[in-house]
């Protein structure tokens, strides 16, 4: 026999604390592409006037591409953390595991879609 840890997903606590943890993660990324966007559309209303993207700056277009990813990507790679400590004490790993695969689907959708800004001018 072989001994395979228990996939346990009924630990209400923990669902909690993941969801929580995801939930901050997302809110924070979500916050910096919000305040670059607005940084963009007020500080460079003067150089982007015949632009097509709101924001045309290139320090900004970088801003809201990869900030926001790596605030994700992190995110991801504390929740795969939290499942394998919880691994190793023999906690409910795979609610954390399903946390950092979100974040980390999250990151990709929003890199994808956020990648656009570098091909319009």
């Amino acid at each position: 026999m072989t001994e395979d840890v228990e996939k346990r997903w009924s630990d209400g606590a923990t669902f909690r604390r993941a969801a929580s943890y995801a939930g901050v993660v997302i809110g924070a990324a979500l916050i910096v592409m919000v305040v670059t966007v607005v940084w963009a559309a007020v500080g460079g209303a003067d150089e982007c006037a015949d632009a097509q993207a709101m924001v045309c700056s290139t320090p900004g277009r970088y801003v809201l591409v990869f900030v926001p990813t790596g605030i994700l990507l992190l995110g991801g790679l504390g929740a795969f953390v939290r499942a394998y400590r919880a691994w190793r004490t023999g906690g409910t790993w795979p609610i954390w595991h399903g946390a950092g695969w979100a974040l980390l689907v999250f990151m990709l959708i929003y890199l994808g879609i956020s990648a656009r800004v570098f091909t319009s001018t």
